[in-house]
């Protein structure tokens, strides 16, 4: 019996996560990753610009970051009480790196992190709701488990990703359009006296990338100190992938609390949530600390050496002059590339992110923009990239990164390779089976991964 096949008996649907059971790809099973490239079981070679939506910044098994979590294992185990050095160490460096950050807390995912960052904006202010944008995944709890992925019809009303969350739950929670100002401020205007928290993706990566204005971020700052609200940047991608600062060094924009994880530690377990002293001393962490913070694994002691390890190499090493020197070679020549071949695409993106949206130009700014893409064009050519050993994941919208192991020899055959799949996807015709099971939209489809 086929190992995928086995799997299928005793995991729901044979994978442990929902954004890894694709139509057309259920027989992948992972046998090994290196640098830029991961084999399957079968002996099949992937150069991989998935990267697991994004961690391994540095490029698979990185050896440093290896050797780092090998000598930790021989040293310490997982105890649960007091702290160890290298937490300290890595709270320190985190405080010292992102502006908004004076107090830190480690989880160990994403999900958790923004978990408690609404919960605690919630007990400082007093305030009940919370304001999130279309297009922008927050993790998996039900207070922002809504509006990423939307059908047209179900944009501009709550569009929960999945079934069991309260009502009264989604209630509490206002849907925005990205990088509109005036919504923020009518907003504002409307509920500012009960807005507890906005929580952003500074740059939306779960729906590939919608570059921020200034004036939109400027704004979010500005309506959240007036009314007393919470400015949470969800930089659990942004961060250190884009800046050793993250988004908020780069635009100039300090946020209350920052939520980190993905590229912290290249692909180790971990999450964090830092910010203002005030906000991060109201955590049970602190004795009489009101709002509850806890964790079995918070700053276990492997994931905290791979972070370590992680931010040395971004430190000493160019990491981020390779990765964005790569990402504007891709958006460059994937652009050219299809307008040699004639197929209306918009190629945009941010440092070593890359995305190329089936639709005429100009860049998408909003969500809405986003409607006019080709998912049948963008599911069906990443479904034949396989074939030629060039993995990107074949989900409507998914980003693509690129790491410190890719070379340009991996650029090259990556634009071979999309030449080849986006012209075979067009000579099919029409959308692939792959293609209509990954449609824009409805409950449970296209959310993130934390």
């Amino acid at each position: 019996m086929k190992l995928a096949e086995r799997a299928r008996r005793v995991i729901p649907g044979g994978v442990n996560s929902g954004q890894r059971s694709i139509p057309g790809l259920t027989d992948l099973v992972i046998a090994r990753t290196e640098g830029s490239r991961f084999w399957d079981v079968e002996g099949r070679e992937f150069t991989d610009y998935h990267a697991a939506f994004g961690p391994p910044l540095l490029g698979h098994n990185d050896p440093d970051v290896a050797a780092a979590v090998a000598d930790a294992s021989g040293r310490i185990g997982l105890t649960g009480v007091a702290v160890t050095e290298a937490e300290v160490d890595l709270a320190e460096q985190l405080a010292e790196l992102i502006p908004s950050i004076e107090q830190v807390l480690l989880t160990s995912t994403g999900s958790e992190a923004t978990f408690h960052a609404l919960r605690v904006a919630r007990a400082a202010t007093g305030r009940r709701l919370v304001v999130k944008f279309q297009g922008c995944y927050h993790g998996w709890h039900d207070s922002v488990s809504l509006n990423v992925i939307s059908a047209p019809d179900r944009v501009g009303r709550h569009d929960p990703t999945s079934t069991g969350i309260l009502p009264e739950v989604l209630d509490a929670t206002l849907v925005l359009r990205f990088n509109d100002p005036a919504a923020v401020r009518q907003a504002f205007a409307e509920h500012g006296s009960d807005i507890a928290a906005v929580i952003v993706e500074p740059i939306p990566h779960n729906v590939g990338a919608l570059l921020p204005t200034e004036e939109f971020l400027r704004t979010l700052r500005e309506e959240c100190t007036a009314a007393g609200s919470v400015l949470v940047f969800d930089e659990v991608i942004t961060g250190f992938r884009h800046a050793l600062g993250g988004y908020q060094a780069i635009s100039g924009i300090t946020p209350d609390l920052t939520t980190l994880g993905k590229a912290i530690a290249n692909g180790a377990p971990i999450g964090a949530l830092g910010g203002r002293a005030d906000l991060m001393e109201q955590f049970s962490s602190r004795p009489g600390g009101p709002v509850f913070f806890a964790g079995t694994y918070n700053g276990h002691p492997l994931p905290v050496a791979a972070a370590l390890a992680t931010l040395r190499k971004l430190r000493e090493q160019p990491v981020h002059e390779h990765v964005f020197r790569l990402g504007t070679r891709v958006r460059s020549e994937l652009t050219a590339l299809y307008r040699r071949i004639g197929v209306p695409a918009v190629v945009t993106g941010y440092g070593s992110v890359f995305v190329s949206y089936f639709m005429p130009g100009p860049a998408p700014l909003t969500y809405d923009d986003l409607l006019a893409n080709d998912t049948a064009m963008f599911v069906g050519y990443r479904r034949h990239l396989v074939e030629h050993g060039v993995f990107e994941l074949p989900l409507n919208l998914k980003r693509s990164h690129l790491s410190y192991a890719h070379t340009d020899a991996d650029v090259d055959r990556l634009l071979e390779a999309t030449e080849a799949a986006v012209t075979r996807t067009l000579a099919e015709g029409g959308p692939s089976d792959l293609a209509h099971a990954s449609t824009m939209g409805g409950a449970g489809t296209g959310a993130g991964a934390r």
